[in-house]
Parts: C-alpha cells; sequence; structure tokens
C-alpha cells in the first residue's frame, strides 16, 4: 500500500512554489465547524488582509474555493452574459484560457495578441475600443506563466474605462511578488491563486471585485451560470448575513490566513524587493551560462522565468536529471517553448538567494557533463 512520503523538493517551477514551515503547521490547525464563530472571525480578518495584499478598500474582497483557475471563472461568469463584447490580451497560454472561459460563458470574444514573449501595447487595445461599439469589459493577464512577461496596465485600464468598460486582472502570478495595486490602477475585477508569490499549497483564490464590477454583478438579467461561483449568493456567506453556501476548505483558509499575516509582517515592499533582488540574480546568472531569456526586456518578471536552451541540449533530459539527482523542481516549456524552455519560479517561500545559488550550481554541473 502507498504512503505519503516527505519528498523534500525544491519547488522552483510555475507553481506550486514552497510552502512556508508556519503554513504548513497552521493547516494541522484542528478544524472548527465552518459557522463556528471562531472561524467567521479569521474569514474576516483574512479579507482584511488580501485587501492589504492586493492594495484595495474594496469591500468584496474575498477566497473563493478553488485554484487560480476558479478565480478566473469566479470573475467571468459573474462578469459576463451572453452576447457581452469582451476583449481579451493574448500573448501566452493564460489568455487563451481566459478566451476560453469567456466564450462559454457566451460572450463575444474579441482578440488582440502579441508574440509569444512581448506584452499587449495599449495602442492595440486603443484601436479595437475605437473601432468596436458595446465592449462591457477588458481583461488582461498581468504576468503571464507561459512566458515570464510582465504585462503594463496603467495606461489600458485608463483607455478601457474612457471607453465605458470594465478593467479585468489575471494576478495569479504576481499578487505577493510583483504590485498589483487594484486601487491607484482602477482594475474592476481581479483574482489571484495561493500557490504562487503567497507561499500556501493550492486551493483557495483570492478574488476582488470593486462597487463597479459589483454593480455588474448585482443588475445582471441572466442567472449566473455556476451555482458554486455565484458571487450574489457567495458574497452573503464573506459579508455580514454569514448565510451558508458551502462548505469552505477550512484548513486552506487557515494556510491562506497564515501565509498572508507572514507576507505582511515581511512587508508587501520588502517583498516586491525579496522577489526583485533573486530574480534579477538567477537572469543575470543564466545569461552568464550563455543561456537566452524569452521575454522581452524590460517586460520580465522576477518571479517566473522563461529560458531557451540551445538545440545541443535535450532539456527535458537535463529537467529529470536535476530533479532525480538535485531534487530541484522546474517548468518545462509550453505552446512554441515545448522541449525548448523551462519555467523557473522564485515565488514567495522560493524565492531566497540559497534557492538561487543551488540551480545555478546545479546547472552548472549538469550543463558541464
Amino acid at each position: 500500500m502507498l504512503r505519503i512520503q516527505t519528498q523534500d523538493r525544491v519547488l522552483l517551477g510555475p507553481g506550486p512554489s514552497s510552502v512556508y514551515p508556519e503554513v504548513l503547521k497552521a493547516m494541522a490547525t484542528p478544524l472548527v465547524g465552518h459557522l463556528d464563530p471562531y472561524f467567521l472571525e479569521v474569514m474576516t480578518d483574512m479579507q482584511s488582509k488580501l485587501r492589504r495584499v492586493f492594495q484595495t478598500e474594496n469591500e468584496l474582497t474575498l477566497a473563493m474555493s478553488g485554484t487560480g483557475s476558479a478565480g478566473m471563472e469566479t470573475v467571468f461568469v459573474n462578469l459576463l452574459e451572453p452576447g457581452d463584447k469582451v476583449l481579451i490580451g493574448i500573448c501566452g497560454v493564460f489568455g487563451e484560457r481566459m478566451k476560453d472561459v469567456a466564450e462559454r460563458c457566451g460572450a463575444e470574444v474579441i482578440t488582440v495578441r502579441a508574440d509569444w514573449g512581448e506584452s499587449i501595447a495599449p495602442e492595440q487595445v486603443e484601436a479595437v475600443l475605437r473601432s468596436t461599439n458595446g465592449i462591457t469589459a477588458v481583461a488582461l493577464v498581468h504576468a503571464e506563466t507561459s512566458t515570464g512577461v510582465r504585462q503594463p496596465l496603467e495606461e489600458i485600464s485608463r483607455l478601457t474605462h474612457e471607453y465605458g468598460a470594465l478593467f479585468i486582472v489575471d494576478a495569479v502570478t504576481s499578487l505577493g511578488g510583483i504590485p498589483v495595486e487594484i486601487d491607484r490602477l482602477d482594475i474592476d475585477a481581479c483574482y489571484s491563486g495561493t500557490q504562487k508569490c503567497l507561499g500556501a499549497p493550492p486551493g483557495l483564490a483570492p478574488v476582488t471585485l470593486n462597487n463597479a464590477a459589483l454593480e455588474r454583478v448585482r443588475s445582471r438579467k441572466t442567472k449566473v451560470q455556476s451555482w458554486y461561483l455565484d458571487l450574489n449568493m457567495v458574497a452573503n456567506y464573506w459579508g455580514q448575513e454569514r448565510f451558508y453556501h458551502h462548505t469552505a476548505p477550512i484548513s486552506m483558509v487557515f494556510a491562506l490566513h497564515e501565509a498572508l499575516s507572514l507576507l505582511l509582517d515581511e512587508g508587501l515592499e520588502n517583498s516586491f524587493a525579496r522577489h526583485a533582488r533573486n530574480g534579477e540574480l538567477l537572469q543575470q546568472g543564466l545569461e552568464s551560462m550563455g543561456l537566452e531569456l524569452f521575454a522581452a526586456q524590460g517586460y520580465r518578471l522576477p518571479e517566473l522565468t522563461s529560458v531557451v536552451f540551445p538545440d545541443r541540449y535535450d532539456e527535458g533530459q537535463l529537467r529529470k536529471r536535476l530533479l532525480d539527482e538535485y531534487n530541484i523542481e522546474v517548468g518545462a516549456g509550453l505552446g512554441p517553448l515545448k522541449g525548448k524552455a523551462w519555467r523557473i519560479g522564485l515565488m514567495g517561500h522560493s524565492s531566497s538567494l540559497a534557492n538561487v545559488t543551488l540551480l545555478l550550481q546545479a546547472m552548472t554541473e549538469l550543463m558541464g557533463e
């Protein structure tokens, strides 16, 4: 009979990242009921912490049961109705996923695209907004996990609101690692995940909506297609009424609460600086080894790096040996990068000088043979 064994992996892939020891301890806290007064108090405090991490005052800020993809579905199924026009920027896998989810909502999807490794330009978005009437939302991925590209948001947010649309942002790989700044950037709806820069296991999806987005949810002409993700009901469980909706993943709420506490104890700016510092050291080290960074200069994420190997290397075999011999996990390339690149994550608890040094030394040894 198979028994779970400790592997002690060094998780340096695109997620999940390593979990803080304090978070693992929090997960082992004895269960209480999902309507227990103590648990409701933890939920309320976690919402307050999430607002600080999202850098927002949004009342509707909560953690949906499910991974980051559940956050994506939550936002789209609540904000879009059949026939709505939505503009989606695509420069990687997760922009494509946005498109798929929006189409399943019955929306008419219009896309603007950039080459993999590049970001969406404001001029592309403005051209579509100017030429197409009735666009209800514009959606972008802030940190494209498939390419390592950081998407600038400020100018596109301004254009989106100038044309009367809602601005939706995927912050699954960015929250806690780089500034998201919901209020300053006037982001109407945003979602994330727990297993990246927050340093918790996968299982919850932080979501925040401002008043404009919330009004769209409340004024729908049709029912939200998902009962489980319907914010009209879920918000009542997370709000003052505390009406039962579903059994929350109690241990994951304890875990996220602890992870947010650790992040805020460190300080957001300190966390951003740590991710930036370690990402820069890694990227400099990779380039010094003669490897190519895939994301365009000036748009590279510090927490997720895509690196391309010359044809003389079998990246799959190198990656397997890295796991087998050094116990280090990194991610394979996706799409046009499949078989050519690694995706290296330095997120949350995994973002440390020790891990950068360990990985670069292991790569030097493997590639030098």
